[in-house]
Parts: structure tokens; sequence; C-alpha cells
């Protein structure tokens, strides 16, 4: 069973996620959640974000970002193409970084890692470029560290992952179509070595057909392996 050490991890749907630390301290990941059809009306308003993790430019994983970034004013972290056009909309308290760097941000200290997708921003009807997509190694209060992987493919280097920061529990995109299926995400799984996994990126649309239960039939030889599935508004305590 996963140990949280006091931290709570809520599922908003998608790709999003809310951590709030034994502090009580918030971690929003992938900032879509007013027009997320898939999060639960009663967590679509936010009492307060301290840090913010974005992933990549698309619209399912930045919609609120600017908004919930100038109501909040929270440390946002991103890649450094990002960052640039969160300043540019006037957003405050960018902590842009880059792929294999890590950094401190208020009680978290998260490493930005790769993830093989692209990354373009819808921005007044025009595609502009976002830099790249990223996954993000989390270190949150008591020790627990979350691999949060973005929108991805499996990848060879996911073993390095595992090499270098151990994973506790791995968020997998598993919806298919514009990131893994369940089939990539099996062997991610394997490639990471981790124990406790949580899918995402699934079911919000017709077009992602990935489920849980696919998951976790391919994945019955890998011995006390955990995969956590939770229903939109549903957490990890």
């Amino acid at each position: 069973m996963l140990r949280t050490r006091g931290n709570s991890l809520t599922w908003l749907g998608h790709a999003a996620f809310r951590i709030t630390t034994p502090t009580g301290k918030v971690v929003l990941i992938d900032p879509w959640i007013a027009s997320n059809p898939a999060c639960p009306p009663a967590l679509k308003q936010l009492e307060r974000v301290d840090t913010m993790l974005i992933t990549h430019g698309h619209f399912d994983h930045i919609a609120d970002a600017v908004e919930l970034g100038k109501k909040f004013k929270p440390q946002i972290v991103g890649i450094y193409e990002i960052g640039q056009w969160l300043e540019s909309k006037g957003v405050e308290n960018v902590q842009a970084m880059n792929k294999g760097g890590s950094q401190r941000v208020g009680e978290i200290e998260v490493t930005m890692v790769n993830a093989i997708h692209s990354c373009g921003i819808l921005d007044d009807g025009k595609i502009v470029y976002g830099g790249e997509a990223c996954g993000y190694i989390i270190h949150l209060p008591g020790g627990l560290t979350i691999y949060h992987a973005g929108d991805t493919a499996v990848f060879g280097d996911m073993k390095l992952i595992a090499d270098l920061y151990a994973p506790e529990l791995a968020l997998l995109p598993i919806g298919d179509r514009f990131t893994m299926s369940p089939r990539e995400a099996a062997l991610a799984i394997r490639l990471l070595n981790v124990r406790h996994v949580v899918p995402m990126h699934f079911g919000t649309f017709p077009l992602l057909t990935g489920r849980p239960d696919e998951l976790i039939r391919i994945t019955q030889d890998i011995a006390g392996l955990e995969i956590l599935t939770l229903a939109p508004g549903e957490s990890i305590t």
C-alpha cells in the first residue's frame, strides 16, 4: 500500500491533479479545470493554489493557467518557452526551467524530465511555439516521490527515470490516440520499475479509448504492482 506521508493526491480529471501537503499547501498540475468535462463541479472552484506545474501547452493542460496564475499568484513551473508565454499574458512568479534541471518551489522539489509529445499553444486562433512537452519528478514533504508523465509515448529512457529518481507513484496516460494506450503504459511500468500507478488522460473524450481494466489485465504478472483506479474527484490520502 502506498504511504503518502501526510500528502493528499486528488484527480481532477484528464491530466489535472491537486496535491495537498501536510501543511495545507496546494500544488496544481496541468490546470484544465473550468471547462474540463471530467472535473466534478464541486472541485472547479479552487480555494488556493500555491504551486502550479505545467507539462505542455495544449489547451487540455494549460487552459486555466493564466486565470489561476493571476488570481492566486502561485509559483508556476514550466519549460522556458511556456514561461515566456505566461509572462507575456501578465502572469507573475514564473519559475521557468528545462529538462534535466531541478529546483525547489515552495515545499516541493521538482525535476523536469522528458516526454515524447508536441507542445504548440493555441493563442488567439494561432498555434505558437511552446517549447517541448515534459514530465515531472515531484519530491513531496515526507519523502514521497511522484512521477507525472504528462502526455507521452513510451520511451526507453524511462529506465533512466527509474535509475535516477526511483518514483514510488507514477501518473501515466493510457487513453491512446494522443498518448500511450494501456499496452505502451504496461511497458512504461516495467521500465520505471514502479509499484503504484494512477492511470490518467482517458475517457474525457470518445477518442480516448484506453481503460484501466486493460492495463490491469496485461500487468497481472508484475509482482506487487498496485494500479489505483480513481474516479475524477477521488483522492489518495
